[in-house]
């Protein structure tokens, strides 16, 4: 399918040290191909209200591929990278097919839409490629819909809930409350209104309402007037990407007294809000407020190289292709399949905080800490980048990282041999 100029975003970035040379460039830029280099398909959304999501996760996959090169790549062979704006479901398959049947490639890593994540997951089942899912939440990617070939570094919607969920108990704000949320209109937010509903009924809560909202509404004034209106014990947001931003400023514009609270969450949406413009408790995967030692070269290395901090987003798409590799050098192969039988087996992998996480051999989702959030007084902030305060890591240091993950009787996942 040929798609518009605007929607065909691709870059190429070559083995001999050409990912500098592009950064400046911007898309699109083609180079030319080393022969025997290892050739790695990035999809992620580059427009529409994921995009400033999108532009995270292509800076920390470059990032990643020139610590790989560096280090002396993939089997002793150069790795390639070719990033692709993945648009929609219906791009990003065809686009996935492309990567796959004329471009070679051995691994697909990124996405951030579910809806997209499950058309790449169907792609990649059918040939048998491996596709690491960087920034898809829905649970049932990781359940009817899982399959051999999809590994996930981000989390869950049941492992953010999870997350949060401790924070909202903690504050007395599930039983007996009455809650109103407000839901993206998609397959993430629908998902992830799901897991909300069964953890706020299990813990004693009920629903004053629940909106769904299009993904492209920016004015939420409609929905902060029934707020108001329902005079709820708490606010909770299944939205995703800009959508956070914008219904964060307008909430605090309405000046409305309700306590806020969120089950999914991006660092960049705060940092597009600004100072002022944020409030409640949120769950978030990573930060880099996360003090452990390789969390630190991270931050400060994407710092050098992008003038910014790195987000979330940015350490899962970081995060996926340094594993891929390091699967891939383990087992001095690139066979996805191979890949595969080896991170089932309980292959460890440092995951940028005080313990190494691991890939369910049954589900295959990173078991990793987690966190919640809450924001810092406006007179408090002294960096636009550090908006909030971050709570110690759930689960515990004692504690096994599966305690947020849904259960084998939770997630209907069952994959063929």
């Amino acid at each position: 399918m040929n798609q518009p100029k605007s929607n065909s975003r691709r870059t190429v970035i070559g083995a001999a040290g050409a990912a500098s040379a592009l950064a400046t460039l911007g898309f699109p830029a083609i180079v030319r191909s080393q022969p025997d280099a290892v050739r790695l398909g990035h999809l992620t959304p580059l427009t529409g209200f994921l995009g400033p999501l999108g532009e995270y996760a292509v800076m920390g996959v470059k990032l990643a591929v020139d610590e790989i090169n560096a280090a002396g790549g993939i089997n002793g062979r150069k790795v390639e990278l070719i990033a692709e704006d993945s648009v929609n479901p219906q791009t990003a398959s065809t686009k996935a097919e492309r990567l796959i049947e004329r471009d070679k490639v051995v691994a697909i890593i990124g996405e951030i839409s579910s809806a997209s994540g499950l058309a790449i997951a169907q792609v990649a089942q059918r040939n048998r490629i491996l596709f690491f899912n960087t920034g898809c939440n829905s649970d049932e990617l990781r359940g009817k819909s899982c399959n051999r070939y999809m590994f996930h570094t981000e989390a869950a919607n049941s492992m953010y809930v999870g997350a949060a969920g401790q924070a909202l108990l903690r504050d007395g704000l599930v039983k007996g409350k009455k809650w109103y949320s407000v839901t993206a209109d998609y397959a993430f937010g629908h998902d992830l209104l799901k897991v909300a509903k069964r953890f706020m009924q299990a813990n004693g809560g009920t629903f004053a309402a629940d909106e769904l909202v299009a993904t492209n509404v920016t004015d939420f004034s409609p929905y902060l007037l029934k707020i108001r209106n329902a005079k709820p014990d708490l606010v909770v947001s299944n939205l995703a990407g800009a959508q956070i931003t914008n219904f964060m400023k307008q909430y605090t514009e309405f000046g409305l007294p309700y306590p806020l609270a969120g089950f999914g969450f991006d660092t960049v949406v705060a940092w597009g809000a600004g100072k002022g413009n944020v409030a409640g408790i949120w769950p978030l995967v990573w930060d880099a407020q996360v003090k452990s030692p390789t969390g630190q070269r991270f931050t400060a290395e994407f710092t050098k190289k992008y003038g910014k901090p790195p987000e979330n987003q940015a350490w899962g798409d970081y995060l996926s292709t340094k594993h891929l590799a390091q699967a891939m050098n383990e087992i001095k192969s690139t066979d996805s399949t191979k890949v595969a039988e080896h991170m089932e087996k309980g292959a460890r992998f440092d995951v940028l905080k005080t313990r190494e996480g691991y890939y369910r051999a049954w589900d295959h989702q990173l078991m990793q800490q987690m966190y919640t959030i809450t924001f810092k007084p406006e007179a408090q902030v002294k960096d636009k980048w550090e908006l909030f305060n971050l709570s110690a890591a759930v689960p515990a240091e004692n504690q096994s990282l599966e305690i947020i993950a849904p259960t084998r009787e939770e997630n209907p996942c069952t994959m063929p041999a």
